[in-house]
């Protein structure tokens, strides 16, 4: 049964689109915490399944024609949603937060947010949880790749957070 449940949890991953752990649980009448063995067993498998605050989805290289850059900034917590709402208005996804901790090393989570409702499920759920971001941690300085489809929109990011005071240089 449990082979059967990641076989099919794996094709649920192949269709577009995000699943949420309690959707996936509900789904095959399991609790969540099956679900995070199964994906868990589904990534040693060599499944690249990345977690998101949308959910869970199966990564497949190669499908987008879209370019990445990695972006260094610097602010406080009450600086966030305007760094993302620059990053997104202008066109861009932010993929992830990473933190360079001095004890463990890189610190990344996966954002996924490329538009405003996406971004005001993230600040909502930080406001709800009072979660404390990674660059708590780094005293404001982090990383984020970013997406998009040219090179002069991420050139116009980068070129928006330096005017906003936000950007490392």
């Amino acid at each position: 049964m449990p082979e059967l449940r990641k076989q099919k949890i794996l094709e649920e991953l192949k269709s577009n689109g995000y699943h949420k752990g309690s959707s996936l649980a509900d789904l095959y009448n399991v609790t969540r915490q099956v679900i995070v063995k199964d994906i868990a067993i589904l990534r040693a498998e060599g499944n690249d399944i990345i977690a998101t605050p949308k959910g869970y989805f199966l990564n497949t290289p190669g499908e987008s024609k879209r370019i990445r850059k990695v972006i260094a900034t610097k602010h406080q917590k009450e600086n966030i949603e305007r760094e993302l709402e620059i990053i997104i208005d202008n066109g861009g996804k932010v993929l992830d937060v990473i933190v360079e901790h001095p004890v463990y090393g890189e610190i990344k989570a996966n954002l996924m947010i490329d538009n405003r409702a996406d971004l005001a499920s993230f600040m909502d759920n930080t406001k709800k949880r009072k979660a404390k971001p990674l660059s708590s941690l780094t005293d404001g300085v982090h990383l984020h790749t970013v997406e998009a489809d040219s090179r002069e929109i991420l050139e116009r990011i980068v070129y928006q957070l330096d005017q906003e005071g936000l950007l490392i240089k």
